[in-house]
Parts: C-alpha cells; structure tokens; sequence
C-alpha cells in the first residue's frame, strides 16, 4: 500500500512544480487500499479544496495510470477521527460545476458576489452587471487590463449570472486560444459547418483573450463573420484582452473598428483599500482570520495583480497549516523574505532617487551635490541607505551616482539610517513610505 503511494507520488513530483508539490502533495499519506477506493489522509479541508481545484485531474489519472483501475479517492483529515472521512473529494456541487463547464465553458466559481469592486474596476463592473441583469445593451462590451486584475472572473461572472436567472439562452465562454484551436481541428476533419453551427446560434458570446487570434488570418476571417452573425441578430458579445483594441499588434482593422464601436471598459491595478479588501475576502473563503496587519503588510508588497495578492495569501495559508503555527506578520514576514527581497533588487538608484527627492520635497540634482544643508543631507543619506539595501550594486556604483560619492561615505550613511530608523519613528515611517513609493 505504501509502496503504491510512494509510486503515486514519484509520478506526481514530475507533473507538479517543486514549490507546490512540497506544500499540497508531500504531506498527503495513504490511510488505506482495496479494490474499489483508496484513502489519502490530509492536514484540513482546505487541502481538500485546493487539490479538488488545482489537482484533481492530476491526481486522478495517476492513481488511476498506476493501480490500472478507476479507483475511487476519498479523504480523511488527519486530525480528526475515521468517522469523519469523507465520501468524495468532489462534492455534489462541484459535479454540477463540472456539468456547467460541459455546456458554456463557465465556471462556477466566479460569481458577482465574490468579486470585490473598487475605483480601479467599478465602470467595468457596472457594465457587465448591467447586461446581466438586462438593463443595458453594450454590444459588444471590450474588457482590457493587465494580467491578473480579474478581467476572467468578471466575464465569467456576468455568463454564471445570466445562466442562473435563464438556463434557456445558448451562452459560450471561450479563450480565443481555444477558438483558433478548434477552428484548426474543423479544419483539419472537415466539420466547418459544424463550427460555424457551435458558434453563431449563439445567445451570448464570452472571448476571453481576444488578443491571441492577431496575426492568424484564418482565425480573424473566421471570427470576423462570426462576430458579424451574433452582432447583426442582436445577440450579445463580450471580449477581453490585456489592451485597448488599436494597441493590439497586428490585428485587422475591420476586427479593430468592430471592437471599438460598442463599449470600451478597463480595468486598473488596485488600490491598497481594494487589496485590502480582497484579501480580506480570499480569507474569509478559505474559513481563515488573517491578521489585519498581515493583510496590510501583503497589500503593501504586492500592488499591481489580484492573481498574485490570492497566492501569496494561499502560500502563508498553507504554511501556517504545514508548520502549525499561527498566522502572524512574523510569519509571513519569514515566509516572504527571500521573495520580496528578489523583487527589491530590480529597483534602480534613479527610481529611488526620485521617491526620496518626492517624499521630502527636495530635486534629484540635490541628491547629487556637494551641498551639506540638513534638508539635503538627510535625504541623502537615505536615499544611498535604500539603494544599498534595494540593488546588487556595489558601494563604489552607488557612491558615483550620487556624484562621484567616495563609498566610505555610503557606509556612513547606511548605519546612521540603520540607527535612525531604530531611535525615530519619523525617519522609519518616511523609509516604510518610499518603499511603498516605489511599489516594494
């Protein structure tokens, strides 16, 4: 039985990153075998939904490759007493979900109501409740914004929205990845008709990632008359991409002009209260209490993806739960260390100069000079304790972009700000203030 465990998991090493295999899969343990089912024992529930969400399929299809049956898995928590094992990792809900994702291509998961609004994504978001609801016509609606700020999740949950108040209208979400790859396969076994027939009788048209399709002519021609067939019977199409229409590279103009001509939504990184709140959220999804200044110190670091805001939360999540500690800024101050101090070192001297001139009101070329002023010198010094502390460069490379500096001078600065910042909470908070500045 081991053994089998053993092999199951030699096998799973290869198909699961390093970092997630030690967190999700190593502390898993067989509890039992036998010709029907098999029992994983597991430190909580939350790793039962996190396998259910990340690694079922994985999972399944190994057990099954190894034993050569469709064994049954069931879990139980580590924890807790063998009455409490628990039939099916899938419960009857996610089995509906997976009856949802069969149909349209939605997921269950991404709904209005999990998805937290603020200033950076409010216009989009009123704009795909609108049409969800059957209050507006924006047609077709063109959702743009980096990776990671929830362009998927909003669309996907305009589509659940609209699937739970009327199961009758034909709706499809799709990357346009996966449209071209159809569209090859049509291709390839000679069912167009059949293609054509999946797409344009459609109710409602979700295209994830339309930006992909630019630069394939075929899968623009195609596209472009299936657009045009679901625009002109009044049908609703909704699009995202990761930029605005004309910014996408060789994309056809009359895709472009189609594009453009209905509603044009974006959506921006947000803001600290928004992440904060978003974390909050995740927590409380996941059953956890995350600490209000755990949550801050998160928000702090990571400002610009809401995908990365959730892993980061997950990792110090799964953390707490391996070494059974509470979570606590320690902790995910420990947890995130070497993280964060990569990220740091990308940051250059002149980005760090100009957050110190910034904060204390002072010009670049002052920070170069030879001048002795206090209002001068105090920012220096910071500014040359920061690009210590935040760059790969040597003391010597730091003493010459602050004009020619000898590095003796550099070392100075360093521990006088190290001091400082221990004995004046004026002079931490300023430090805190420009790494935050400068999006650290």
């Amino acid at each position: 039985m081991k053994s089998f465990w053993d092999k199951c998991k030699e096998e799973l090493k290869k198909q699961v990153s390093r970092s997630h295999y030690e967190i999700w899969i190593e502390p898993v343990s067989i509890v039992s075998m036998d010709d029907d089912s098999i029992v994983l024992s597991v430190p909580n529930n939350y790793y039962i939904d996190r396998i259910n969400k990340d690694y079922w399929d994985t999972l399944k299809d190994t057990v099954k490759n190894i034993s050569k049956k469709d064994l049954q898995i069931k879990f139980i928590i580590k924890s807790a007493p063998p009455e409490s094992e628990t039939p099916n990792i899938i419960p009857k809900k996610e089995k509906r979900q997976g009856l949802r994702n069969t149909n349209t291509g939605l997921n269950l998961k991404h709904t209005f109501d999990n998805f937290v609004v603020g200033p950076c994504n409010q216009f989009a978001h009123a704009a795909t409740k609108a049409i969800a609801e059957g209050h507006a016509t924006y047609n077709p609606l063109f959702i743009y914004g980096g990776v990671g700020l929830g362009k998927t999740h909003l669309i996907q949950a305009t589509g659940n929205f609209i699937v739970d108040k009327n199961d009758n209208r034909k709706i499809l979400y799709i990357t346009s990845e996966n449209f071209v790859n159809e569209l090859i396969t049509s291709l390839q076994h000679k069912e167009m008709n059949k293609f054509r027939e999946r797409y344009r009788k459609l109710d409602v048209l979700f295209v994830d990632d339309i930006h992909f399709i630019a630069g394939k002519e075929r899968s623009q021609e195609e596209f472009f008359h299936t657009f045009n067939t679901i625009f002109e019977s009044h049908k609703q199409i909704i699009l995202s991409s990761d930029k605005y229409p004309r910014e996408i590279p060789k994309l056809e103009e009359r895709l472009r002009s189609r594009f453009e001509c209905g509603l044009i939504a974006d959506i921006q990184p947000p803001e600290f209260e928004t992440r904060v709140a978003i974390l909050k959220q995740k927590g409380e999804e996941h059953g956890v209490n995350i600490p209000q200044d755990v949550v801050e110190f998160i928000a702090n670091k990571v400002k610009s993806n809401v995908r990365e805001l959730e892993g980061y939360l997950s990792r110090i999540i799964a953390i707490s739960n391996l070494k059974g500690r509470e979570i606590s800024l320690q902790l995910a101050e420990d947890s995130f260390k070497n993280i964060f101090k990569t990220r740091e070192k990308v940051t250059s001297i002149s980005d760090i100069q100009k957050g110190v001139a910034e904060y204390f009101n002072v010009k670049v070329i002052d920070l170069k000079s030879k001048k002795r002023e206090r209002n001068i010198t105090l920012p220096r010094q910071v500014a040359m304790y920061l690009s210590k502390e935040l760059t790969n460069l040597s003391l010597e490379e730091i003493g010459k972009s602050f004009g020619g500096k000898d590095h003796s001078t550099v070392i100075h600065s360093q521990k006088k700000i190290e001091r400082l910042s221990k004995e004046n909470s004026e002079i931490l908070m300023a430090i805190r203030q420009i790494k935050s500045s400068l999006e650290l």
